[in-house]
């Protein structure tokens, strides 16, 4: 099948999505209102609070919530087949996804750039704020293992991507400075010095791997997990406006030009998608993430249809530095619209594959043997790109190849698949390197918010001994999970943790519509709710039985097996505790007549009492 049909039927479809459906719930259920003034001018600190253009605060946010999920989720998926992670996430992204990630913004700005779990202490109960918090800090550590491992396997032994990433890094921070230091004000400078900046050491790069500084930029797969670790610590804890904004600021101009020329490529390329619309593996025995149609594929792709993770950039850095509360539509629906569509592309990328070219990529030479296939082309690919590209498990390397067929199709571009194919690389890892530093500044809040009940001086985010502590602790966290595990580990547990926040997130955002009085629109979070905690409590278990479980048998994995099921089953309970205290004051509210004002409830007489419109918030 051409896939043409494919990404402008999804175009079109994002376009209404977002002139019609988000226009809706920015008037009706949040109710934005300029008249407002937002967290970043309340408490404007120049550390975390600071005041943000809406473009370089929507490519903050796009970065940020743009890791390896709407790359690698995607192209695992494929396994199935391409039609059923199209529609995923198509449906996901318009209906659930950017709902979710839009409505949290709103209720995070509405209360001084809370977490969510303050939200849900707040909107809920006091046990959904602790037992929230406990489970937050659990996904967030194994959504950024998550993420982590495949920036890994992408970069290890790779001295033209590990320069083009390190390189990055001293860029952001001169745009940083020329942004709020040198010329303050002047962002279009500071975005051509950063641009020409990145694009330079994408060249620079090509250099590196026949020069003499090749050994300085080549690392093992355990020397990246220490520079990973070492990066995420450092940018949580410097202010956000040195590294962080500006540097998620450059990489979402590589971001969106690329997607936007792959769309281009789709267009004048218009791969066949070699991938059949659904394969034998739907009824079970996926090679790559084992499990079937249903209820894997809507854990394997977790970001671009739906993201929990995302629940925490909007109620972390994002709130803290938003301008006004109109812009909150562009950045939480469009951004999340944004990458709905980046999983489209890598779904499209993987599917233009021959099937027994993507397993053998995808799979150990062992699995793969064992699956009876044939490879068709991947000699030939392995000598366009300059790489051997067989049995490099992940995703990351198959994509990467996808990316540079469409790219080396365009007419003029045919000998030069081993560069497209190294800035394909790049270009994941700036995506997944985003994630990671915004990741964890956003765990570090979540560990001084839940410490500081135990120890008040925690709590302050601009009290550096708090801010080392707590930023150690959850890099150590997440490190350990990506040094000790492999995409068929890592991979489902962070889909299901990911899907379960997203259902606590949509949960807590529920409730504060049904507290502000605005019950007729509750149906915007609630269906989403529904439909994301049944497919991943069913996922959870499924996880539990069938992946864990075997690893427990083998002496060599049994450790990581029983960690692996017991840190499962808490966020499972977790989640069915929230949603329980969620439903207990949606009945309080509706049946009984509580009604959640300036943090008391108040019960009212039937017939007496008419909530204010607050919004969602």
């Amino acid at each position: 099948m051409n896939a043409l049909p494919l990404i402008l039927g999804a175009l079109c479809v994002m376009a209404i999505a977002y002139r019609y459906y988000s226009a809706f719930i920015a008037a009706k259920v949040v109710a934005l209102d300029d008249k407002r003034t937002t967290p970043a001018h309340l408490y404007n600190d120049g550390q975390n609070y600071h005041p943000t253009n809406k473009w370089v605060l929507f490519g903050h946010h796009f970065a940020a919530i743009s890791g390896a999920g709407p790359l690698i989720g995607p192209v695992l998926a494929a396994q199935f087949g391409f039609l059923p992670g199209f529609l995923w996430l198509l449906i996901g992204v318009c209906l659930g996804g950017a709902v979710h990630d839009f409505v949290i913004l709103a209720a995070s700005i509405r209360r001084k750039g809370k977490s969510l779990a303050e939200i849900a202490r707040n909107e809920i109960s006091p046990l959904a704020g602790l037992i929230g918090s406990i489970a937050i800090l659990i996904i967030v550590v194994i959504a950024l293992a998550g993420l982590g491992l495949a920036v890994v396997n992408a970069l290890k032994e790779s001295s033209w991507g590990t320069f083009t990433i390190a390189m990055t890094i001293p860029i952001a921070l001169l745009v940083g400075l020329w942004m709020y230091r040198i010329r303050p004000g002047r962002i279009g400078e500071a975005s051509i010095v950063g641009v020409i900046g990145v694009f330079a050491a994408v060249i620079t790069g090509s250099f590196i791997p026949t020069s003499s500084l090749a050994s300085y930029f080549t690392f093992s797969r355990e020397g990246i997990i220490i520079a990973l670790a070492a990066y995420g610590f450092i940018a949580s804890v410097l202010p956000v406006w040195l590294l962080l904004c500006p540097r998620d600021y450059l990489s979402s101009y590589m971001k969106i030009g690329t997607i936007a020329a792959l769309v281009v490529g789709v267009v004048i390329v218009q791969p066949e998608l070699k991938m059949p619309a659904f394969t034998e593996f739907i009824h079970g025995g996926g090679p790559i993430i084992p499990g079937k149609l249903f209820p894997f594929v809507f854990i394997t792709i977790a970001c671009g249809a739906i993201s929990g993770f995302h629940a925490l950039v909007s109620s972390g850095t994002t709130p803290k530095m938003l301008n006004k509360e109109s812009e909150a539509r562009m950045i939480g629906y469009g951004a999340m619209l944004m990458e709905g569509l980046v999983g489209i592309i890598s779904l499209i990328a993987a599917s233009s594959l021959f099937p027994g070219d993507y397993f053998a990529i995808n799979l150990t030479p062992e699995k793969f043997a064992a699956l009876g296939m044939s490879p068709q082309n991947l000699h030939e690919l392995s000598l366009e790109v300059g790489e051997t590209v067989a049995g490099r498990p992940g995703g990351a390397v198959s994509l990467a190849v996808g990316f540079a067929q469409i790219f080396s199709g365009i007419p003029g571009m045919k000998g030069l698949m081993s560069y497209w194919y190294h800035f394909a690389i790049m270009f994941e890892a700036l995506f997944i390197l985003t994630t990671i530093d915004t990741g964890t500044r956003v765990a570090r809040f979540l560990v001084q918010e839940f410490g500081g009940r135990v120890w008040k001086p925690l709590e302050k985010p601009d009290w550096l001994p708090g801010t080392l502590l707590s930023t150690g602790l959850v890099v150590f966290a997440w490190g350990y999970f990506i040094w000790t595990g492999n995409i068929s580990t890592i991979w489902p547990m962070f889909g299901t943790a990911n899907q379960l926040l997203a259902a606590v997130a949509l949960a807590v955002a529920t409730t504060a519509i049904i507290n502000a009085g605005r019950v007729r629109y509750v149906w915007v979070t609630l269906v989403p709710m529904l439909f994301v905690s049944t497919t991943t409590l069913v996922a959870g278990w499924e996880n539990i039985a069938d992946n864990f479980m075997p690893l427990i048998a083998n002496p060599a994995t049994h450790v990581q097996g029983y960690i692996n099921s017991l840190l499962t089953a808490i966020m499972m309970v977790c989640t069915v505790i929230v949603l329980v205290e969620a439903f207990r004051r949606w009945y309080r509210v509706l049946v009984k007549g509580a009604f959640y004002i300036g943090g008391e409830v108040v019960y009212a007489k039937k017939g007496n009492f008419t909530p204010p419109e607050y919004g969602c918030c």
